[in-house]
């Protein structure tokens, strides 16, 4: 059963998949990661992916961020569709529209805080907005260590500077793969609120693949894929309910 949306959820489409397939490999070696599979992610919405082991649910996420391309279907990042993109603007599009946020910080060491939240700005020719820049920081508490280079930060505090670097450009959508998998429960916790506050607070849009019920319920809804397909989605989630329907797609009752 699909819960019915909070009211005030926006109705703006800030990425849709149609009908999109991913297929590695040919004959005896063919794997079909993802079977058309049809999504959108709304504005101002934090979407979480979930599902078993090979579901497709990075998959998805790759092939609608325009980190992979994708064998059937549309991509659509607002109204620019992905699949009619050359390399070079597809770049583009991916340094100016979206923000990206790994489980490895991927952090320079070389550079400090504030440099390392500012780079994609900076290799791009662009100045950060300033009062924005400062929101972000804000609200990621690194104001007092932003002269600090990354071994000088706590992992927590690593990830909280990936988080303000994909905020800091403002945009229209970021994706998480697994952000908080290199991190401990306090830590984690900790990332999941900022990325929740860029949502309620900033008005942002984010889209996280995690396998964790805990970080999922930090989310506006899960959509849960299996077998490389959409097969529910839950709004309003907590830990407990994300468990509880995970279980049910995994006969062996094992979240994943």
């Amino acid at each position: 059963m699909t819960i019915s949306p909070s009211l005030g959820l926006k109705d703006v489409t800030a990425a849709r998949a149609a009908g999109v397939s991913k297929v590695y490999g040919e004959g005896e070696t063919r794997v079909v990661a993802l079977d058309r599979v049809s999504v959108d992610f709304r504005q101002g919405e934090f979407t979480a992916i979930m599902g078993p082991s090979g579901s497709g649910k990075s998959t998805l996420m790759h092939c609608v961020a325009g980190l992979d391309s994708f064998s059937e279907g549309s991509v659509r990042i607002g109204d620019v569709e992905l699949g009619t993109l050359k390399d070079k603007q597809l770049t583009q599009l991916r340094r100016d529209r979206i923000g990206f946020i790994f489980q490895a910080f991927n952090l320079l060491p070389t550079l400090n805080a504030i440099e390392n939240i500012t780079l994609p700005m900076d290799i791009a020719g662009r100045t950060p907005d300033k009062e924005w820049l400062e929101r972000v920081i804000t609200m990621t508490g690194l104001a007092d260590r932003l002269k600090h280079r990354p071994a000088q930060l706590s992992g927590g505090q690593q990830q909280r500077v990936a988080v303000a670097r994909a905020l800091a450009s403002r945009p229209d959508i970021v994706f998480g793969d697994e952000p908080t998998g290199n991190l401990d429960s306090r830590a984690g916790a900790e990332v999941l609120g900022f990325l929740r506050d860029s949502v309620r607070r900033l008005g942002q849009t984010v889209v996280m693949v995690t396998h964790d019920p805990v970080a999922a319920g930090y989310a506006d809804r899960v959509v849960f894929l299996a077998d490389g397909r959409v097969v529910d989605e839950m709004y309003e989630p907590t830990a407990d309910g994300v468990l509880d329907r995970m279980k049910a797609f995994d006969g062996r009752g094992r979240a994943m």
